[in-house]
């Protein structure tokens, strides 16, 4: 692991479970980079108003203030804008050991949190150091896909089939190996009006053309995941023009800043999302177990 991931050692004072008292501590920290903090930051909103069924904020403070955070479920999200606290929340998640299927966030802390953890904990699929973080705020330079609209419950047959292609291709293996979690979760964006669709009719019937997710919602950002375009339509401008759409239809519901993160390798991609108009802002890391 990298050790310019090694950013003010000194351990926090305290780290323990954020509750409902700390949720303004815990939105100023996450504030200070949204875009960064934004897969944490609906969980930082929720507290005090509901109890995740599964997880919790794990809070780092140092001399009374609240320095680093961690949303641990079955991903570790930690925030920290500076490097401090990453120490001691590694500490505290190191001795209840390993229950994530990934680490995900803004890379320094991802990173900084890995380096720490790692010789405790098992090999992972894969480390992703480098996922470019883009943004945009302003109207997609290409035109919108007017095909593109939210999904409903109605395109479920085709859309979780698209969803479960585009994980395998992304990660090597299916998510519904593991049960039907995978299957609630897209029904759940598709109830909560968070999934883009655009269908049209392939040689053995309708099928999805395009599709996309805002995944997390929070702190004044949307952030798009699950971009999918069928094979056999891939170089053809469906992807730019599905993008554009999203942005529009989200912008249109009242999001800010949209953004998104994709693996440095991945050039056709970075390419659609350069020309669509959105722009570097940092890196995020992925640990995949």
């Amino acid at each position: 692991m990298p050790s310019w991931s090694r950013v003010k050692e000194r351990p926090a004072d305290v780290v323990r479970p954020l509750e409902g008292a700390d949720r303004e501590a815990a939105l100023d920290l996450c504030h200070v980079d949204p875009v960064g903090a934004v897969l944490a930051g609906g969980w930082v909103e929720a507290l005090g108003t509901s109890t995740p069924a599964f997880g919790e904020i794990l809070g780092a403070w140092s001399g009374g203030e609240l320095v680093a955070l961690c949303w641990a479920g079955a991903n570790l999200v930690p925030v920290s804008p500076d490097g401090r606290g990453i120490a001691s929340l590694a500490t505290a998640i190191r001795d209840r050991g390993r229950r994530c299927s990934s680490i995900v966030g803004d890379a320094p802390a991802v990173l900084g949190l890995w380096e720490r953890l790692g010789t405790a904990w098992s090999t992972p699929r894969e480390v992703r150091a480098d996922q470019p973080s883009m943004t945009i705020t302003a109207d997609p330079r290409v035109p919108a896909d007017p095909g593109v609209r939210l999904g409903t419950e109605a395109d479920l047959d085709v859309l979780l089939p698209a969803c479960v292609a585009m994980f395998t291709e992304e990660y090597g293996y299916s998510p519904v190996s593991a049960g039907g979690g995978y299957e609630g979760r897209v029904r759940q964006l598709v109830v909560q009006g968070r999934s883009f669709v655009r269908l049209d009719d392939g040689p053995a019937g309708r099928r999805v053309a395009f599709k996309a997710e805002l995944g997390a919602v929070s702190l004044g950002v949307a952030q798009i995941q699950g971009v999918w375009v069928h094979p056999e339509l891939r170089g053809r401008g469906v992807g730019a023009a599905g993008m554009a759409a999203v942005v529009d239809l989200a912008r249109q519901a009242g999001a800010g800043t949209m953004s998104l993160y994709v693996n440095a390798y991945n050039t056709a991609a970075r390419a659609v999302y350069d020309r669509v108009g959105f722009t570097r802002v940092g890196t995020y890391a992925t640990i995949v177990f």
